[in-house]
């Protein structure tokens, strides 16, 4: 047998019967893609749940905190401090925080957070001997009324938080705008 008869023997080779085969280099591409994809997906997929977890989650709102006995409410603001469980997507703490609780005219408890409206210091009640009955911030001279309104610097009355009454103790409860200050005097 000669050359040419090996050449004649064999089939030639159309482009039809190539699409239908794959070639080694294809099959190395498609699975090692494939491979390279599942494992991708396979970790970014406890990445994503990690960081959408939080905003998946349904909202606690805070519920009341039982701060003081309600006899021990007078018509001047005294401060009391409390603690409330806070979290913050994955860190969980205990912040102690403070409201200045008083009695307004009618003898309704109500109950102002402490932090001014002007650059967040922190007000306090007679702090200043020019204005003793008023809030006074430190930092940047702010003065407040009795029920929070600002008289001087700040752009905002003091912030109020819910008050409810239970048992003879004193609950507070959400922070929100003061509406007390607008009602009074």
């Amino acid at each position: 047998m000669n050359e040419n008869d090996q050449h004649e023997t064999q089939k030639p080779v159309t482009k039809a019967s190539r699409k239908k085969e794959m070639s080694r280099r294809q099959f190395l591409t498609y699975t090692l893609g494939g491979s390279g994809g599942f494992l991708a997906a396979a970790m970014l997929v406890p990445m994503v749940r990690f960081a959408v977890d939080p905003v998946l989650k349904p909202k606690v709102s805070s519920g009341w905190i039982k701060v003081v006995e309600a006899n021990k409410i007078g018509d001047e603001p005294k401060s009391f401090k409390f603690q409330i469980h806070q979290v913050d997507g994955w860190y969980e703490s205990d912040p102690e925080l403070e409201a200045w609780i008083a009695k307004d005219a009618n003898g309704n408890i109500f109950a102002l957070n402490p932090t001014c409206k002007h650059l967040g210091c922190t007000v306090t009640w007679a702090g200043d001997a020019a204005h003793k009955d008023q809030y006074a911030c430190p930092c940047h001279g702010a003065h407040y009324t009795k029920e929070g309104k600002q008289l001087v610097v700040a752009p905002a009355p003091l912030d109020q938080y819910d008050v409810k009454i239970e048992s003879g103790f004193v609950y507070v409860g959400q922070l929100h705008p003061n509406v007390i200050a607008k009602t009074a005097k």
